[in-house]
């Protein structure tokens, strides 16, 4: 086996074209996951059984199936009773509930974490509802769980990969692409296992840095 410059050059459009699906999908996923998981996480507070029964099981059923299953269900199933959406869209949604599941359970436990004192405090000064948690525990809670939620930011990268299954050419898709065409697996595949561990890297040390920004 050689090593082939001349793939790797001729891969590289392919590879910007899947590297920009693929950073879509992650942050379109991660907006979608952080903004549904504090949804989940504010509904599972409420005082009816009406509301937290529906939302655990909901929240339970889809944390407890895989991301793959999903995926098929909402692209090949869902066209059957007239709902359809583009691949992109039905994977960047797929993505972003299935993790907001699990932002949710780190929201809960940022929220769990603000000390009694701050709702107490809250309460004698007559804040309203809203604004308790506003500006008093929500800014506090979600400053305890930026390095959870960082960790599921790279899990998402990680996972951009299956949407290849609905036809979306992410960085993997391209490659598979490529290599299928060319009949040439090392070189795309090396780039892109490359790519994955400069981006999860990147993405670290940014979180690293907004978790010190938000501490101090």
């Amino acid at each position: 086996m050689t090593w082939d410059w001349g793939a790797v050059a001729d891969f590289m459009p392919y590879f910007w074209d899947g590297l920009w699906v693929t950073l879509q999908i992650l942050v379109f996923g991660s907006l979608i996951s952080f903004a549904l998981g504090l949804v989940w996480a504010l509904l599972m507070r409420a005082p009816t059984r009406w509301v937290t029964w529906p939302v655990g099981g909901l929240t339970e059923f889809v944390r407890n199936t895989p991301l793959l299953v999903q995926l098929f269900f909402l692209f090949y199933v869902l066209p059957e009773w007239g709902i359809t959406f583009s691949a992109m869209t039905t994977g960047v949604f797929a993505i972003g509930l299935h993790y907001s599941t699990y932002t949710m359970q780190v929201y809960r436990a940022g929220i769990e974490a603000v000390p009694a004192g701050q709702w107490e405090a809250a309460t004698a000064l007559n804040l309203p509802l809203r604004r308790t948690w506003t500006v008093v525990i929500l800014p506090q809670a979600v400053r305890r769980v930026v390095p959870a939620l960082g960790n599921y930011v790279i899990s998402m990268l990680k996972d951009t990969p299956l949407l290849m299954a609905i036809t979306v050419l992410e960085m993997l898709g391209q490659a598979r692409l490529f290599a299928q065409q060319n009949f040439q697996f090392t070189e795309p595949l090396t780039v892109i296992g490359v790519a994955f561990i400069v981006i999860s890297y990147l993405a670290s040390l940014a979180l690293r840095a907004l978790e010190r920004r938000l501490v101090h």
